[in-house]
C-alpha cells in the first residue's frame, strides 16, 4: 500500500508501508530542512539502495543499512568534491577514490584504503570504484 503521511516535525513520507504501519519498500522522505531521501526503507529506516540530497546540494547515492551510508556508493559534496567507493556505518571506510573540485585526484593519488574518512594506504582499486558508480546509478534509477 502506498500513501503520504506528514509527521508533527513537518517531515513528509510518500511511499510503501508494512502491516505494522512502518515505512517499508520504496518511498520518499522530505525532512523539515528540505533534505530529501528517495529509495528503499526497511522497518521504518533507510536500507538498501537510495539517494539523499542535503539542503546545501551535497548528495549520496548508493547503499544504506540501518539508516546510514553502508556498502558501495558515491558521495558528492556541495563544492563538487567526490568520493566513490566503500562506506561503513556512515563513514568513508574501505577502498575508494577521492576526486577534488578541479577534477584531480591529488599527488600522490588519493586512491586506496580509507578508515574513518582518512586515506591510510595507497593502492589502485578501479574495480571497487566502478562497482560504486554502478551502485549509485542503480540507486538513482529507483
Amino acid at each position: 500500500m502506498q500513501s503520504t503521511f506528514r509527521y508533527p516535525d513537518g517531515s513528509e513520507y510518500t511511499g510503501e508501508w508494512n502491516k505494522d504501519g512502518q515505512r517499508h519498500g520504496l518511498g520518499q522522505m522530505i525532512f523539515p530542512d528540505q533534505a530529501t531521501y528517495r529509495g528503499q526503507f526497511e522497518d521504518g529506516i533507510f536500507a538498501g539502495l537510495g539517494c539523499i540530497t542535503y539542503p546545501d546540494g551535497s548528495k549520496y547515492d548508493g547503499e544504506f543499512s540501518q539508516g546510514r551510508y553502508h556498502g558501495l556508493g558515491v558521495f558528492t559534496r556541495c563544492d563538487g568534491m567526490k568520493y566513490e567507493g566503500q562506506f561503513q556505518d556512515g563513514l568513508i571506510s574501505g577502498l575508494g577514490l577521492l576526486t577534488f573540485t578541479d577534477g584531480s585526484h591529488g599527488l600522490p593519488r588519493n586512491e586506496g584504503y580509507f578508515e574513518n574518512n582518512k586515506l591510510v594506504r595507497h593502492e589502485k582499486c578501479p574495480d571497487t570504484v566502478r562497482r560504486a558508480i554502478t551502485c549509485a546509478e542503480k540507486a538513482k534509477a529507483l
